[in-house]
């Protein structure tokens, strides 16, 4: 589908700040947590400690006859439905039963959940619950969980596999090659780490139907969940998320914990509230990335590409869910920005036993740039072709759009030797170089990397290209614009408001957005996949479109005018050529309520509202490159420049894009040099609160050097694709390739994510190429073996 813009505006390009940030800073907004409910009772979960094993009972005696409590629930004892992974891809087996239901799964998996007066009455009273569960062994390893002799999650099943595809092989694949470099890469499990925890309050109303608060990225699918955990209409079911701190895909993700809030409150009459704590959200809010890839490239001496073949294992988790299709993504896009002649691409789900697998920023595309960019900088090193040229010389050219790729993604359009061109020319790449090479002819112990990652990504994914919006003017001079996506920190209300002004050509201050309310907003894909404002922007856009022509209609109307002889102005609607003829918004507005803008004289609200429709993804991309330092005594890797030329198609406020790609950017460095899930071989998260589980301060990270190209697409009237994500994408890959850089002429071609001081420090001692004599004579304690527990 193509849309041209019908008309030219201010729009584009403008620094505007954000509208929201006045009532977040003030503290005025309200959280899920703050919400002042009267009367409210408080839960608090119940959870196993042990990673699988057999429930051979439950004594919550003790626990209901302790103050204050109201009720103790285990399985069989509430009203709420199992909850089903992925229908018609993840085996009905593997459905979570609310309440632990005869085994437990994963540490964390909930037995019980205790209901009371207050929070501490409730904790209190969680604290006696006995579950006695006789353990089993457990499986954390993607790769252990395929053996024939693994541990069987769910023993109605013959493995613990959930899902796999590929594209088939490719005979041949690489004859024409010259070398094939082979590379295995983990990425390991992530997690989310919103700075608000997840939470719910659930409101009973009348003959069956439920208020809902939810921190929730997508309130219309939480609803639709909550009715089927519920065993309710949806129509029964009203949620609301209010102000939300943080998502970055988990908070896509609709947890068993609120359907089990809300059948508490409807057993009780009562409203019921949870307030995670941040030890039960590294335990229980989905984790992300936990792929293992095994790859092979095969190319020419000259650095063309002859052939991918490639196999990603996904982790899933104990009850997979969304995880379970994100190695599929990975398959999507695994050409990448290359004219790669043939790939042959398998991928694979496991169950295991540790936390669900669910979104997290980039979702399956993060892997596949990651598996190319580091396989890619393999090749350049083995072959002795520079990194930056290998990746120019095999670039997808402009002209080769629009494209379906060898894996199925429908690219819209691309200039990737611009986005390269504009960091090579940024960074000063030749000065780099020489400055690299300088310091190694000196024998310097600081060691300098420069990395390099170009990557495309794939935004409004998996049908998510289709987002309602509405426009409607008010008898008082004011509009409310809907949308159905839901901010969770990312500028919606500045984004939305700021286009609804620029169509209707009237201040930002007079338009209202409203959304994340599923009794307003008629419906909703929520956001998620960085889709928010190629499709709820775009709705808005075409809806405020429409609401002008519209008026145009009515204006004629009252002015005796033909249609075609009324022009808009700012604030209103006038006779073209006649300076004193014209009618404001509010008087349109009025005479369409009150039916005098009509001949018939009926009497409706001036509001469009529509489903726009892009008609497929659209596909933004970039090129980051990152320049370390590595001290080749310790391993401690410093952060030295990171550019990013990152091309999300037309900018429309560059000041909320560069905020997104200064998130992006961190996330991604954090996933290269900090964070890690981790467990020990029972089961044990041995990563499960922010003393062990390492995320950087501001300190730990740098000033970013962040720019854009922009080529707009022709799939919505914005010309816009998403950058939410594109940021996290591209500079990951970069980070490892700066890191591996650095440390190349001592003979490291690879090293696991995450690069920690220790981890670089080993590589460095078990360097094949490294000079022993050079070596530190001792490095930092032991600490678990390497490459375990991905």
């Amino acid at each position: 589908m193509t849309i041209t813009p019908t008309r030219t505006t201010s729009i584009f390009g403008n620094s505007v700040k954000r509208t929201e940030d006045k009532g977040l800073i003030r503290g005025a907004e309200d959280y899920t947590g703050d919400l002042p409910i009267e009367g409210s009772l408080h839960a608090v979960f119940v959870r196993s400690p042990i990673a699988h094993g057999t429930i051979t009972s439950i004594d919550a005696s003790e626990a209901r006859s302790m103050p204050g409590v109201v009720a103790v629930y285990t399985d069989g004892e509430l009203n709420v439905n199992d909850r089903a992974g992925l229908p018609g891809v993840v085996p009905d087996a593997m459905s979570r039963p609310a309440l632990a239901r005869g085994k437990v799964r994963f540490v964390g998996d909930i037995v019980a959940v205790v209901v009371a007066e207050t929070a501490g009455q409730a904790l209190d009273a969680s604290e006696t619950v006995f579950a006695d569960i006789e353990p089993l062994p457990a499986v954390t390893d993607i790769e252990a969980a395929l053996a024939d002799d693994a541990p069987r999650l769910f023993d109605e099943l013959e493995s613990n596999l959930v899902a796999g595809a590929g594209t088939g092989d490719v005979e041949g694949i690489f004859d024409a090659a010259d070398t094939v470099v082979k590379g295995t890469f983990y990425n390991q499990k992530l997690a989310g780490v919103p700075m608000e925890p997840n939470a719910c309050v659930a409101i009973p109303g009348d003959e069956g139907r439920i208020k809902m608060y939810l921190s929730t990225q997508g309130p219309h699918g939480a609803r639709d969940a909550m009715a089927g955990d519920l065993g309710i209409d949806g129509e029964n079911v009203h949620v609301i998320a209010p102000r939300v701190g943080g998502g970055f895909g988990p908070k896509m993700h609709a947890y068993q914990e609120w359907g089990i809030v809300g059948a508490a409150a409807l057993a009780l009459g009562k409203p019921v509230r949870w307030n995670e704590t941040r030890s039960e959200n590294m335990l229980s809010m989905v984790h992300g990335r936990a792929q293992v890839q095994h790859v092979e490239l095969g190319v020419k001496n000259d650095g063309t590409i002859v052939g991918l073949r490639a196999t990603a294992i996904g982790d899933a988790g104990a009850y997979p869910v969304l995880g379970t299709i994100l190695p599929s993504l990975t398959q999507l896009m695994a050409q990448g920005v290359y004219d790669i002649p043939a790939i042959d691409f398998t991928w694979k789900a496991v169950a295991t036993n540790t936390t669900q697998i669910g979104a997290y920023r980039g979702a399956g595309r993060p892997e596949a740039t990651q598996m190319l960019e580091r396989i890619i900088d393999m090749a350049a090193d083995e072959i002795g072709v520079d990194p930056l040229e290998m990746r120019r010389k095999n670039f997808l050219t402009p002209d080769k759009f629009p494209m379906t790729s060898i894996t199925g993604a429908q690219y819209d359009n691309a200039e990737h030797a611009k986005a390269l061109d504009a960091a090579k020319e940024a960074a000063g790449y030749d000065a780099l170089l020489a400055e690299q090479q300088k310091l190694r002819s000196e024998g310097s112990r600081r060691a300098m990397g420069i990395g390099i990652a170009s990557y495309v990504e794939v935004t409004a994914p998996l049908g998510l290209d289709v987002e309602f919006g509405s426009a409607q003017a008010h008898p008082d001079g004011t509009f409310t614009v809907m949308a159905g996506t839901s901010a969770h920190g990312q500028g919606h209300e500045t984004a939305f408001t700021h286009i609804a002004s620029q169509i209707l050509e009237v201040p930002m201050e007079k338009v209202r957005l409203v959304q994340s309310d599923t009794a307003l907003v008629r419906s909703g894909n929520g956001t998620a996949g960085s889709r928010s404002l190629q499709t709820g922007g775009s709705a808005i856009w075409t809806a405020s479109e429409k609401l002008v022509g519209r008026a145009r209609e009515i204006a004629a109307h009252m002015l005796e005018a033909a249609p075609e002889d009324i022009e808009h102005r700012e604030g209103g609607f006038g006779v073209k050529g006649v300076g004193d003829a014209q009618v404001t918004w509010a008087q349109v507005a009025t005479a369409s309520e009150d039916g005098s803008g009509f001949e018939w004289g009926q009497g409706r609200p001036l509001l469009e509202q529509l489903d726009f429709e892009q008609g497929q993804s659209s596909f933004p991309f970039g090129s980051h490159i990152s320049v370390v330092d590595v001290d080749l005594d310790t391993g401690m890797v410093k952060l030295r420049r990171h550019i990013a030329v990152d091309d999300c198609g037309r900018i429309l406020n560059p000041m909320l894009v560069t905020g997104q790609q200064h998130g992006g950017i961190a996330q991604g460095i954090s996933q290269a040099l900090f964070e890690r899930v981790t467990y020990d071989e029972d089961g044990n998260p041995t990563s499960g609160n922010l003393a062990s589980y390492v995320i950087p301060s501001a300190a730990d990270l740098i000033s970013y050097e962040a720019t854009n190209t922009e080529t707009p697409t022709p799939l919505n009237p914005l010309g816009a694709k998403g950058i939410g994500e594109s940021g996290t994408i591209g500079s990951t890959p970069a980070v490892h390739n700066a890191v591996v850089d650095a440390l190349s002429h001592l003979g490291v071609r690879h090293v696991d994510m995450p690069l920690t001081p220790e981890t670089v420090w080993r590589a460095i001692q078990g360097a094949a190429g490294s000079d022993p004599a050079n070596r530190p004579a001792a490095g930092p304690e032991y600490a678990g073996e390497p490459g375990a527990q991905h």
